[in-house]
């Protein structure tokens, strides 16, 4: 029998070995490793455990165990990553693991279930970081089906559902054709002439004298301006239509910035039209220039056509700790240097501080180094507390900006390389289509023309992406690493 053996130690009859120091001698990527067995038993659901007790069941138990097995060194081998696994041993001696720079996580989270060690044992930080990763492959994911999505056709589909399709690619993605790029710079265009007109209406030259004798925007500025919602109108309700998800739009924080620049214009419109019947006209003026003002949110529609701002309004939302430290230490100074600014001055006949909440004004303006000059100290010690406020306020200004400034870079940067990666992804798919057409039958690509599809990309058999850095999201397939294959 395989047990008996005289290359494998000697067991008990229940199978255990009659030596809890059994030494385990396992090569991992050529790296040669020895372990005791009272060490290994501390878990024992764990792969190296179970080499303990795999002798006695024979090389049908062994190789389930191992890539190779030498019975006179009674070596066990394994094709894995060494730096893996030089960490993963850490949780036999201390109880948990830490990941070493350098290392994929993802490619570390394989090796970790390859060794069957659980992932509690992992420490925070390297959880977080392994987190992190996890977003990456899931937008990288997300992207490259979003453009599967739209390079597929698909037959069942009616001619509603195509229609649209085709209007939110139009008008949602720039990069899909030459129309939508014109149609995206229109829309630029048409925010940008809509809020210069808005500015320039305002110039009392350029406003024209009513009936009545108040002055309104000139009419050629008034149409231009209803060119513009116009224009606006059409695009909200287009896009509106053809979403694939009409409650996700209408939630969605630029599509309420949309709705905020068109809503202004139809309700003075209405107020102008038939508020004069209901109320005075004061007071439907009134209400006219208040909604008129509220004409510089879509400004706001910038962000949509521009990365920048996404990626600016992405890092000051990622600061919101670093924000909330600069508003606490100016809150706390300008609490501080206003009651000393106040208690100091009280003894100048001609003081400018009359009480403590307006010398708040004060303090802001001198801890922001702004400084307007309409109020300031006229003693020495005032002096001197104004110079401490204005120091104490550039300290507390320049603390937190080199934080928000890394993250604006470090999304910025992220950015890039989720878009790198997923036309990575996306020319393997292509190049494995390619590959799988030349090897397969004349058979199979008539079937694939027949499902009506026009190129590599469409094929409905693109389900792995086999790039180093493997998305499981895409494929439902399993697949294992070995040591060769590297994370990029």
């Amino acid at each position: 029998k395989m047990a008996g053996d005289s290359r494998f130690p000697d067991v008990d009859s229940d199978g255990s070995e009659k030596s809890e120091e059994i030494e385990i001698v396992v090569n991992v990527g050529g790296v040669r490793q020895v372990f005791y067995g009272d060490n290994l038993n501390q878990y024992p659901e764990t792969r190296l455990a179970e080499l303990v007790n795999c002798l006695s069941g024979g090389y049908d138990s062994i190789f389930s165990l191992c890539d190779d097995y030498d019975p006179g060194k009674r070596e066990f081998y394994f094709d894995r990553d060494p730096d893996a696994f030089k960490c993963i041993i850490d949780v036999y001696y201390f109880g948990e693991i830490h990941m070493k720079k350098g290392i994929c996580p993802i490619c570390f989270k394989n090796e970790m279930e390859f060794w069957k060690v659980d992932l509690k044992f992992l420490d925070d930080c390297c959880k977080a970081h392994l987190s992190e990763k996890k977003e990456e492959l899931e937008e990288i994911a997300r992207r490259v089906q979003l453009i599967l999505d739209d390079l597929g056709v698909d037959a069942s589909e009616s001619r509603w559902k195509k229609c649209q399709k085709c209007i939110w690619k139009f008008l949602e993605k720039p990069e899909s054709s030459y129309p939508a790029r014109v149609i995206a710079v229109l829309s630029f265009l048409f925010i940008l002439i809509s809020s210069v007109v808005m500015c320039v209406g305002t110039i009392p030259d350029l406003q024209v004298v009513d009936a009545e004798g108040n002055r309104m925007e000139h009419p050629t500025l008034d149409s231009i301006e209803t060119a513009c919602i116009g224009w606006f109108t059409m695009e909200y309700v287009l896009r509106l239509i053809s979403s694939p998800n009409k409650l996700h739009f209408a939630l969605s924080f630029m599509n309420i910035v949309d709705v905020l620049a068109i809503l202004p214009f139809y309700v003075s419109l209405t107020l102008t039209h038939l508020g004069a019947k209901l109320m005075e006209l004061s007071n439907v003026q009134q209400a006219v220039q208040a909604l008129r003002i509220m004409r510089i949110a879509r400004i706001f529609k910038l962000a949509r056509h521009s990365s920048g701002l996404q990626t600016l309004t992405y890092a000051l939302k990622r600061s919101f700790k670093e924000l909330g430290l600069l508003l606490m230490y100016l809150a706390v100074g300008i609490f501080v240097f206003s009651a000393l600014g106040y208690t100091m001055e009280q003894s100048h006949p001609e003081t400018l501080f009359k009480s403590i909440p307006q010398s708040f004004w004060w303090a802001i303006i001198t801890m922001t180094t702004v400084g307007y000059g309409d109020i300031y100290p006229k003693t020495t010690l005032g002096k001197l507390n104004a110079a401490i406020s204005f120091l104490c306020g550039v300290i507390a200004i320049a603390l937190p900006i080199h934080p928000i400034i890394n993250n604006f870079v470090r999304y910025y940067n992220k950015q890039r390389v989720l878009e790198t990666a997923a036309k990575h992804e996306l020319e393997l798919m292509e190049l494995n289509s390619a590959e799988g057409k030349a090897t397969g039958s004349r058979s199979e690509l008539e079937d694939l023309s027949r499902e009506g599809k026009e190129g590599p990309l469409y094929s409905s058999r693109i389900k792995v992406s086999h790039s180093d850095t493997f998305i499981h999201l895409l494929s439902e397939e399993k697949h294992h690493r070995t040591r060769l294959q590297s994370c990029k």
